[in-house]
Order: C-alpha cells, then sequence, then structure tokens
C-alpha cells in the first residue's frame, strides 16, 4: 500500500482510499482530500513534517501522520 507520505515531490497522484475513522477521516474529507481525486506534492519540510500539496486548486499543508491514512495509486 503506497500512502500520500511516500509520493515524491513534483509528482501527481490520485487518491485511491482514506484509512482512519471518524473525526480524523472527516477533517480530511473536508479538507477537499476525497476519492478519485488528484493531489499535487508541491514540498516537503526538511524533516519531512509537514507537506505542501496542491487539491482542487488550492494549497494545503498535511501532517506526516494525516498523509499516511491516504491511500495513493
Amino acid at each position: 500500500m503506497k500512502t500520500l507520505k511516500d509520493a515524491g515531490i513534483g509528482s501527481t497522484v490520485k487518491v485511491v482510499k482514506l484509512h482512519g475513522e471518524g473525526a480524523v477521516k472527516r477533517r480530511i474529507m473536508d479538507m477537499g482530500i476525497t476519492k478519485n481525486v488528484d493531489v499535487y506534492i508541491r514540498k516537503v519540510a526538511p524533516l519531512g513534517d509537514p507537506m505542501e500539496v496542491t487539491v482542487r486548486g488550492y494549497e494545503l499543508s498535511l501532517r506526516k501522520a494525516d498523509a499516511e491514512m491516504i491511500e495513493i495509486m
């Protein structure tokens, strides 16, 4: 299983599935990250946390723990 955390800088990936449950999953979905959406990896902080992505035309910063819950293709 490849997650958003594993994606390289400058790549565009498609979300396959969201893991996690309850409020955490709801928060990720509220940010616009849902199944079949394209996510562009803009940059990653030197220690890997957080990472900046573009989703649905806007920039978003994600923590490493949240990125591990997003399965990609």
